[in-house]
Formats: structure tokens, sequence, C-alpha cells
């Protein structure tokens, strides 16, 4: 009887160990803290799937830039030397805008997949070639990784009113959201 008791005294004592482990580990993915701009993260809980038919996953937040903490914008040079394939395409922003919901709340666009999830696109505007920065609070541009000639490349464009893709100039500085396939 002493061994028997012993034996699920020592099961439930596993157990409570092993339910301490998962909600700690279950909190730490699930914080919203990023992992910074530079470098692979293979952590699925920050990456988010929105019912899309190309099965592409959004990151939940943007990357932030180290050189230049305080808009976090990239050139496009250094969004493609940092990111690779992360940085979505053309295809899979314009998959974005044209099946998912978009719903501008303050200074952002909370974008609704199909399958109910959703991602939040802040309005943090743009430095251009001259390094003036606007749009901050009112638009949003975000790089793809589709160029558009030598000296362009495609970035989706929000503000209150509209959506849609748009050709930069590479020297401009806008936000970056990668995607995961």
């Amino acid at each position: 009887m002493k061994r028997l008791f012993l034996f699920g005294t020592m099961c439930l004592a596993a157990l409570a160990i092993s339910a301490v482990i998962s909600c700690t580990k279950e909190t730490e993915s699930n914080n919203g803290n990023s992992s910074g701009g530079y470098g692979p993260n293979n952590d699925n809980d920050e990456y988010v799937d929105l019912g899309l038919p190309s099965g592409t996953r959004w990151k939940k937040q943007n990357e932030t830039n180290t050189s230049d903490a305080e808009y976090d914008f990239y050139t496009y040079n250094e969004a493609v030397t940092a990111f690779g394939n992360r940085l979505p395409s053309k295809a899979q922003w314009e998959e974005l805008k044209g099946l998912c919901q978009w719903i501008w709340s303050g200074s952002s666009y909370n974008v609704v997949g199909p399958n109910g999830n959703s991602i939040f696109l802040p309005a943090k505007g743009y430095r251009d070639c001259e390094g003036n920065v606007n749009g901050v609070d009112s638009g949003g541009d975000y790089w793809s990784s589709t160029t558009n000639g030598s000296d362009g490349a495609w970035g989706m464009l929000f503000n209150p009113g509209s959506i849609y893709m748009n050709s930069y100039t590479l020297c401009f500085g806008n936000s970056v959201r990668l995607v995961k396939n």
C-alpha cells in the first residue's frame, strides 16, 4: 500500500512539473516580443495563418532595424540582404489585399483573413531618398521582394482611404513585414 501511495505521489509530481514547463514555454512563445531584425527566426508562434490559398503565414509584427531605431525603416537593399525570401513578394501582398478584410483603426489596419485570424499593419510612414520622413500614423509603406525595373521595387502602400501596390525607388525607407510559406 505504501508503494502504491508513493508511486501515485511521484506520478502527480511529474504531471505538475510537466504542466508548469508547458505553461512557461507557451507564455514565452506568445509574449509578442520580436526577435529583432536580423537572423532567421523559426518560431511558428510569431506567424499567423490567415487562411490564404497560398498558405502564406504573416509575421505578427514589423521587423525592427537597429540602424534606424526611431522608425525601423529599411532601404530595399537592406531589406533583401537581411531577410531574403522571407520578404513578401508582390503577389503575396496582392493576395493579402484581395482576400482579406482591411479595417482602419486609428493609425493602423487590422487585416482579417478568410479564417478570421488577423494581423495589425501600423501606419509608420516612409523615408524618402533625401531623408524626409512622411506619413507617420497616416500611411503605411511596406517593401515587397519584387523589383520594378533596375531602380525600383514594389511595395504595399495604404492610408485610411486606399490600399494599393506602389513602385518605390530603392533608396526609400519602408517598413518590413515578413512571411513564411
